[in-house]
């Protein structure tokens, strides 16, 4: 298996995510390896209908958060399955994952057959 070139991938998969997670959220000072909407100012807007817009946006970038910390945490635990050499191993059956699943998903735990 071609350890490095996976290695590189995951990692320009992790600098992407975090690049995309700056930009709806920041790293939760009181968590560490957390992250948490950028707060907005709200109250300020004239009318209701503004004010509404603003929480809005807030729950649309919650939700685009959670997306992108989850993808972000499988990138973490297969760069973490590289170092123990566990990586490109099925967690269910302990097989070997097939390349081409693995250049689809770099991140994938499982097989074709448990997938």
């Amino acid at each position: 298996m071609k350890r490095e070139h996976f290695r590189k991938k995951l990692e320009a998969e992790k600098v992407r995510l975090e690049a995309e997670l700056g930009t709806v959220g920041r790293k939760n000072p009181r968590v560490p390896d957390d992250w948490e909407p950028i707060p907005s100012e709200t109250g300020t807007e004239a009318d209701l209908a503004d004010q509404a817009d603003v929480v809005m946006n807030r729950e649309n970038n919650a939700a685009i958060l959670a997306d992108l910390e989850a993808r972000y945490d499988t990138i973490i635990s297969a760069l973490v399955r590289l170092e123990k050499k566990t990586y490109g191993k099925c967690e269910v059956c302990n097989k070997g994952i097939v390349e081409a699943r693995l250049e689809a998903d770099p991140a994938a735990t499982t097989c074709t057959e448990h997938m």
